[in-house]
This record gives structure tokens, sequence and C-alpha cells, in this order.
């Protein structure tokens, strides 16, 4: 459960090994994606059983002098669901507006009567990470983290990426370095409770096993337009079957959702 209830949460998995010609590095656009005040809200669906909402809203603050970006994913369940796991969890990050690389995160999660804090702060000079959990540890360079991540994707300049093309980031979650792999494929209109619209498909590359039974078993839906809103997730997951996490409210985006007539 907690891991669909954190909707960056889904890229933490193992990649399969990949041909060195399909991977891309393409750079990122400038900030005309998002901004303050953008609010994102998704609701997670077991076929007709909805089990939770998450959360994603960004504002800005003072970080060491410096103005910065603030994320908060907040992830928690609802209904029947709520009953019997009772979960919230929240992932923070403030993460450099040109860059998009993060300074600081915090992660709070309530799981039942399981709950956890830590906070990691990022020293880019010496690319180390700083726990208060577990101490320092040495990380790839512009390495992200949980909530940062969306953002970062949502930059990435797609005008120059093929089918079949894969791109490569690092994440640092839980005291762990996480590599993920994104394959791109193609673009595609998709019906929305907003109407028809043509988006990135991207499927991160996923480990089959205890989870998933193929590679192919996790796909995202980005807008093709100038906010590269993710508006769905599609999961195949082995015990509970189709789950989709829906983009149903969205506020104050910098620039309007394009729908196809």
């Amino acid at each position: 459960m907690k891991i669909l209830l954190s909707f960056l949460f889904i890229f933490l998995l193992n990649a399969n090994y990949l041909d060195a010609q399909d991977i891309v590095m393409p750079p990122l656009k400038p900030i005309t994606a998002f901004n303050v005040g953008e609010i994102l809200t998704y609701q997670i669906r077991y076929g007709i059983v909805v089990g939770g909402t998450t959360t994603l809203s960004l504002t800005e603050e003072m970080y060491k002098r410096k103005m910065v970006f603030h994320a908060l994913a907040v992830g928690q369940t609802t209904g029947l669901a709520n009953q019997i796991y009772g979960v919230k969890d929240i992932y923070e990050s403030w993460f450099d507006k040109k860059t998009n690389l993060p300074y600081k995160q915090v992660r709070s999660i309530k799981e039942g009567s399981y709950k956890q804090y830590n906070e990691v702060t990022y020293n880019r000079s010496k690319n180390t990470v700083e726990s208060q959990l577990t101490g320092e540890h040495k990380v790839p360079e512009k390495i992200l983290d949980l909530a940062s991540t969306l953002y970062y994707i949502r930059r990435v300049d797609f005008s120059n990426v093929k089918k079949g093309n894969v791109i490569i980031m690092n994440m640092y979650f839980s005291d762990e370095i996480f590599p993920f792999h994104l394959k791109y494929r193609g673009k595609e209109t998709i019906k929305t409770e907003f109407g028809r619209i043509r988006c990135h498909k991207i499927s991160p590359v996923v480990e089959p096993g205890r989870m998933f039974k193929s590679k192919d078993d996790l796909t995202i839906w980005f807008t093709d337009d100038d906010s590269c809103l993710p508006v769905l997730v599609r999961m195949n997951i082995r015990i509970v079957g189709n789950v989709l996490l829906k983009l149903t409210k969205y506020e104050n985006t910098l620039n309007p959702l394009v729908i196809q007539q």
C-alpha cells in the first residue's frame, strides 16, 4: 500500500540491463512547465475501489539565503483502506530553481503503528549527503530526491528523444542510491477526466518478480504541452491487478491544459 500512496515512489525499482546505444541524456528546458502555487491532486484506484489520494504542491522558501522551490508530496489512504492500513506519508524537497537539484529532503511516514522521520541535506561541492539517521554518504553527481524528481522530468526536453530511448537518473531515498531508467514510448492520445489529451508515454523499466510480471507493467503519461503534467499512472501488480493513479484536479498551473477536439 505505501508504494501506491506516494506518487514518486513508483520510480524506486530495480532496472533491467539496457543497451547503451539507447541511452540519452536530454537537456533541461527553462522553467516554463510549473511555478509557485501549483497543486496537483491524484486518486488511487484498484478497479472500482478508491484506495487513497496523493497531493503535490509547490511553494518557494528561503534556504541558506537562497530562494528555492519547496515541493510537498502527501499520500494517504481513504475510506476502508484508511481503516485497515492507516497510511499517511509525507515527502518534502527544497531544490534549486535553475538546476532542479535538491539541497534538503524530509521523509515523514506513518503506516499503522509504524512511524519514521528523517532529514537529509546535500553537499553539492563534495557530492555527499548527510542523513540524520545514518550519517554521511557519498553519492553520484546530480543525484535527485523523491519529491523533486517529478519536477525534473517535467523540464526534460523531449523534442530530440526518440521512441525506444532511455533516460537514466539517480535518486537518494531511504538512505540508499536508486538508479532508475525511463524508457520513452513515443506519443499517445489518452482519455482523461478533462478530455482527450496528447501525451508523452514513458515506462520506467522495472524488474519482473515479486511485484511485476513483466518489465513493461508500469506506464506514465505526461501531457505533450508546456506543462508536461503527469495525468495518469498505470501499474499491473501481481497481487492486486490493475492499479491507476489519475489526476483529478489541477490548480494554479503555469500553462493551460491542451485538450484535443
